[in-house]
């Protein structure tokens, strides 16, 4: 009796969040005509294409192979190049960097077969305290910084797919600016003059 009234409760907790739009963080509602894509890239086992394609896969989208049958009947994710770069932030007395402001830009291409090409893009900032007396974990924890802007760069990435579909839908030549994630804030835009300058 006990373990059908557990049985009842998770079933009810399944149907509420299922019913209210509950998603887990990190997924996105992509649009029924990229659930299958084809995901090209200069690199296809870097970290970059590695961590897109684990994004849509988290997000239900069917990988298929390049062919020149599935380009014809498949969107395509073309992966461009992801920019690394770093700015002092802040010093200590002596003059020496305290703190870095790292930013990482990823572009993009969504290829729609007889649609067109659209170009997308996103740009993440993270900040980085440099400790001279810890080289070794300073080293470390950029690799695990840099890591965790990757993931938060495919994720926007596939958030972007949402845009190209209404982009197409209406038929608009452009997009909007290219998204970006200023250091302590977790996914809303900010103006994306500040995105444009650094790319």
């Amino acid at each position: 009796m006990r373990q059908l009234i557990i049985r009842l409760f998770v079933l009810l907790a399944v149907m509420i969040t299922a019913g209210c739009g509950f998603h887990p963080r990190g997924t996105t509602m992509v649009p029924t005509e990229m659930k299958t894509l084809i995901v090209q890239s200069g690199d296809p086992y870097g970290p970059l294409a590695r961590t897109v394609r684990q994004q849509l896969r988290i997000n239900d989208v069917t990988i298929v192979e390049d062919s020149k049958m599935a380009s014809a009947k498949y969107p395509t994710l073309r992966l461009g190049a992801e920019r690394q770069g770093r700015d002092t932030a802040s010093v200590f007395i002596s003059g020496t960097t305290a703190e870095y402001s790292l930013v990482m830009t990823v572009t993009a291409q969504v290829l729609l077969p007889g649609k067109g090409i659209y170009p997308i893009s996103t740009t993440v900032y993270r900040s980085f305290f440099d400790n001279p007396n810890a080289a070794l974990a300073k080293d470390a924890e950029q690799d695990m910084i840099v890591q965790e802007m990757r993931q938060r760069a495919a994720e926007q990435l596939v958030r972007k797919l949402l845009t190209v579909h209404a982009a197409q839908e209406s038929n608009k030549d452009t997009l909007p600016q290219p998204e970006t994630i200023a250091p302590g804030q977790d996914s809303p835009e900010v103006p994306s003059s500040s995105a444009t300058s650094l790319q």
